[in-house]
Formats: C-alpha cells, structure tokens, sequence
C-alpha cells in the first residue's frame, strides 16, 4: 500500500510540476511581443484595403461622370452655334461626335443621346429618365432628336449605364436594377442666330 501510496504521490507531483511548467510557457507566450506587429495589421488590413477600394471607386465614378459632363459641354456647343443644324447631322453622327469627347470609360454604343425642344426655360425637365428594359436586358425607352432652329430652347441629356463593381463590406455604388450606375449630363440652352 506504501507503495501504490508513492506512486500516487509521485504521479502527483509529477502532474503538478506540468502544469507549473504549463503556465509558465502559456505565460511566457502572453509575454513574447515578438510577431505583435503582425497580429495587428492583421486585424487593421481587411478594413483598410476596403476603405481603399471603395475610395478607388468612388473615384472612378467620379472621373466618369466630369468626363460625361465635359462631353456634354463640348457637344451642347455645337448645337448652340447651329453647327449641328447647318451640317444636318442626325442621331448617330451626334452621338459619334459626343463619344469623341469621351474616354475608354464608356462605350460609345451604350451611350444614349436625347435632344429636345421646350416651350420655356420655366417647363424644362432635367430629371433622370426611368429606363425600360426589354427580355434581353436593353433600353427600350424611345429618345428624341429635335435639334430646333434659331431661339429655340433646347435640352441635351446624354445617359450612360456605366459599370460597377460591389466592394467589399456590401459596398455597392449601383442604383439601377442591373447593377451599373446610372450616369446623366443635362444642358439647356438656347440656339443662338446662325446663318
């Protein structure tokens, strides 16, 4: 019995002395501050290479929609001056001379152009369109080409579907159905006497 009574203290201490030695390698382990850098870029990185796309995107829509609108400006020109009307251009070579101002941001074939006349400044309608689709996931709305003559009041609206990426965190900068960004660039003005 003194036996099994040794081995059982024994045994004992031999357990009490690993679990000593347990917490002082779990407590030496707290303590290491080697690889801490590392751990906490961890935790910091996912957030901030988010923070970072979702700026980039931001900023790429951005960019698109100043470059739409400078192709607006130039292209509401030539129909201010009549140059348009003098030369008989019609939709497709409009809309050609509009995506010449443009980047390799857009598709020309995407762009949608609408000119319209308006009684007065006053009845003029800048909102956004609301699109229609057909089956196929194309834009059936109908636009009009009304260039006008000498005083007349025009509105430019040129369209773009452009496409966005949903980022990370559900980020998402698309507020159309389809999951692209709708762009709209409006100009209203009045032709100016040409001969």
């Amino acid at each position: 019995m003194r036996r099994d009574d040794e081995k059982a203290g024994d045994r004992a201490a031999r357990e009490a002395d690993v679990d000593v030695r347990a917490f002082r390698a779990g407590a030496a382990l707290l303590a290491c501050r080697r690889g801490a850098a590392i751990v906490e870029f961890a935790f910091v990185a996912a957030p901030l290479f988010a923070i970072l796309i979702a700026i980039c995107q931001v900023g790429v829509v951005f960019l698109a929609q100043q470059e739409l609108e400078s192709a607006v400006e130039k292209s509401a020109r030539t129909l201010l001056t009549g140059e348009v009307q003098k030369n008989g251009l019609d939709r497709s070579q409009f809309t050609t001379k509009v995506c010449g101002g443009l980047t390799a941001l857009f598709s020309c074939s995407q762009l949608m152009v609408d000119v319209q006349t308006a009684s007065a400044f006053s009845s003029v309608d800048t909102s956004a369109p609301v699109l229609t689709y057909d089956s196929s996931g194309k834009v059936t709305n109908s636009w009009k080409f009304q260039t006008g003559g000498v005083g007349s009041i025009l509105v430019l609206r040129v369209i773009y579907q452009f496409p966005v990426v949903g980022g990370p965190l559900g980020f998402n900068l698309a507020n159309l159905a389809n999951g692209r960004r709708l762009l709209m660039a409006t100009a209203v003005f009045q032709v100016e006497p040409y001969s």
